[in-house]
Formats: structure tokens, sequence, C-alpha cells
């Protein structure tokens, strides 16, 4: 029988530091998402400043052109219901291992909603659907509001939450637009204003993708998606997996059997790795980081004790979205915000000694620069944000 390596923490975060693009940074945003699988996107801030962190010569323009010009980049809804943008060859797997099941739900829901209104049943829904992506097709991208006025059946309204204190009346362009969205038919593209808008148009797939999403078999997918988590992430526990796919234990474990994942020992417990990425790999340099809130790398395990320590209370929130975080050779040590003013405020939580000062305030200083006038503040506040930001 062979023995399961122990793999230490001082290994796993040297392996964070060189996947991640934070030891050794990239020269283009579609490397920073590949290294990391997919860039959380539920804070439009975040695509942005988590690439910056990460590129030699970070510039809005060259991410603005990878994701709305170059198309090589997609935003779409993926793990967790959570909005990601994904390398273009990663889309097919996000959707048919992780999506396809949100917009199983999404469909049941909206068919209930639309049956409990007395507006149409199931067929009535697919016939709006396939309105919708048709007007995408043929007019170009939209946003909501002018979608709903080419195609009157978006404004039919519905009850949500009925019965309780926030009940309330909306129409149905939300519901449609996110089913259509689930099912890989259309995807959000540039937005409204500045590079941190929340306010999107609407495209095809088709205009990402000319032939459409391609059609998985789900555990495929699946298998895929594990290996790119592994390759990113690894050594990571079943666990951690589940939890960053929104999977079930029973397909993790499917998953992580397929790919031939070589068990290893953590101080937490059993963890996975690729088995050709079991060996030890090399300590890099010396290497800090201002990470921006919901940034991939501390979203990436649910077990965070080996880079986070004691400093969740002061850096997530109450549903588990971590804030701004200041990084130190591979563990969180402080966290920052953006001033009214535009200053960066940080504060350190430890003291990681006088070269790592310096290095932050290296880091510092840079997010300053590249910001110039852009004011940034995360769409989930947390505790050590709030407090940094207010002067």
């Amino acid at each position: 029988m062979t023995a399961v390596r122990e793999v230490p923490v001082a290994e796993r975060r040297a392996r964070l530091g060189l996947r991640h693009r934070l030891a050794e940074r990239a020269s283009s945003v579609g490397e920073v998402a590949g290294a990391l699988v997919a860039l959380h996107a539920t804070d439009p801030a975040t695509v942005y400043l988590s690439a910056a962190a990460r590129l030699n010569t970070p510039s809005v323009p060259a991410i603005e052109d990878a994701l709305y010009a170059d198309r090589t980049l997609m935003r779409m809804l993926g793990m967790r219901r959570t909005m990601f943008v994904v390398p273009d060859d990663v889309a097919p797997l996000v959707q048919a291992g992780c999506t396809a099941a949100v917009a199983v739900q999404q469909r049941k829901l909206a068919v209930d909603l639309l049956a409990t209104a007395s507006i149409g049943d199931e067929a009535w829904l697919d016939e709006l659907l396939d309105a919708v992506h048709r007007l995408l097709l043929d007019k170009g991208p939209a946003t909501a509001t002018a979608l709903a006025k080419l195609e009157p059946r978006l404004q039919e309204k519905v009850v949500l939450s009925p019965g309780k204190p926030y009940e309330s009346r909306a129409n149905i362009t939300s519901r449609v637009l996110l089913l259509l969205a689930a099912e890989g038919r259309i995807v959000r593209g540039r937005p409204q204003g500045s590079w941190i808008s929340s306010q999107y148009k609407w495209s095809a797939i088709e205009e990402w993708l000319p032939a459409g999403m391609p059609s998985l078999e789900a555990a495929e997918a699946r298998s895929a998606l594990a290996r790119r988590w592994l390759r990113a992430f690894g050594p990571g526990s079943a666990e951690d997996l589940k939890w960053w796919t929104g999977w079930t234990m029973g397909d993790t474990r499917k998953a992580l059997a397929a790919v031939q994942a070589v068990e290893v020992a953590l101080p937490s417990g059993p963890g996975w790795l690729l088995p050709d990425d079991v060996e030890p790999v090399a300590e890099p340099a010396p290497w800090a980081a201002l990470l921006p809130a919901l940034d991939p790398t501390p979203m990436g395990w649910i077990q965070r004790d080996w880079y986070l320590g004691g400093h969740a209370p002061e850096l997530f929130d109450r549903t588990g979205n971590i804030g701004p975080s200041v990084w130190w050779n591979g563990r969180v040590i402080g966290g920052w915000a953006q001033r009214p003013d535009g200053e960066i405020a940080l504060r350190l939580l430890e003291d990681p000694g006088a070269d790592a000062v310096a290095m932050i305030e290296t880091e510092r200083v840079r997010l300053r620069s590249w910001l110039a006038d852009t004011r940034i503040t995360p769409r989930f506040r947390t505790p050590l944000e709030r407090e940094l930001a207010t002067p």
C-alpha cells in the first residue's frame, strides 16, 4: 500500500501564490481567468480588480476587449447560481456541469408563477422564450427595458412572496431573462455606463459562440470542471469542491473518481490532487496582494483556516461573502477599503514584519494609482471594509 503524502500548509500557500498568478503575474486577463477557472462577477468591479491584482500591466480597455470585443471571456450564471466570468472554452463545462441544474429549478419556478397568475402554461413560456431569443438575434444587444417594449408579454405581472410583509408585484421580464441565461441561450454583454455599472445589455449566445452553447453530458462536464478546479485550487477536500460547484456529495465523489484524483493528507483531513500534480512545489519569492471583495482566491474553498486564520469576523459578511483582503505569502493578514477621496486605507490584523509591510505599501500605491478617479464600493459590505471606508 502506498503511503498517503502529507501536504503541509506552507505548500498549499505556495501553490496558491503560483497557480493564482499572485506570486508570478500574468500578461493577459484570459490567462488570469484560465488560471482561476472563473472570476466572480456578482459585483462587476470584482472582475477588473481581480484581474488587475494579477496582471503585469493592468488595463481596463484590455479587460473590456476580452469581454466585449474579442469575446474570449463570457459573463454567465454558474456555480451556486452565482455570476462568473469564464473563458469561452470553460463556459460549456459550467453550463452542463452546474447551470443546467439551476435552469431546471428556475423553469419550474417560472411555470408555477405563471400558473398562479393565470397568465399561461409552459408552452406559453416556451413561445415567449423563443420570441425574446429571436429579438436578440435579429436586433442585437438590448437592455431588459428595451426588450419589454419590443415584446409586450414581458410586461405581464406576477405576485412575488405572497402573504409576506415584503410581498410585491413585478413584471416577468427579469424572470424570463434569468431563465434564458440559465438555459444558455443569452448572455450579459456590455454594461450601460462605466466598467463598475451593473446595468447590462443582453445578447444572444450566438454572439459569443456562433454555433450556440455546446451540449455536453453532465457527468463529462463535471469531471472536466473538477480537473480544472484541482489544477487551480488543489489540494482541496471533497467538501471544498462540493461547495465551490454546488454539486451533491455523490456527484462530487464521482467527479473526483473520474479524474483519478489522488488522496493526500491535509491538517484538516483528506484532500485531493490530480495524478500528474502530486509532487511538492517550490516556494515562490515573497509576494503581497490587495484582493477585492469576492475575489475567486479566498472564495475557492469552504475550509479556510489554512489561509484565513481567525480573521473571518472582520472580513466576511453574515452570508459568507468576503470583503477586500490583504495577503502576504498565501495568507490573509488584513483588509482594505477605498475612501471617498480615493485613498486606499488598510489595516493589518497581524504583524508580518518590515519587509512585508513595505511590499504591501507598494501594492497599496499601485492600486490607488490604477483606480485613479474611479470609486469602488463593494456590493456586500463587511465590518472592516465599512470601518476603513469612513474617513
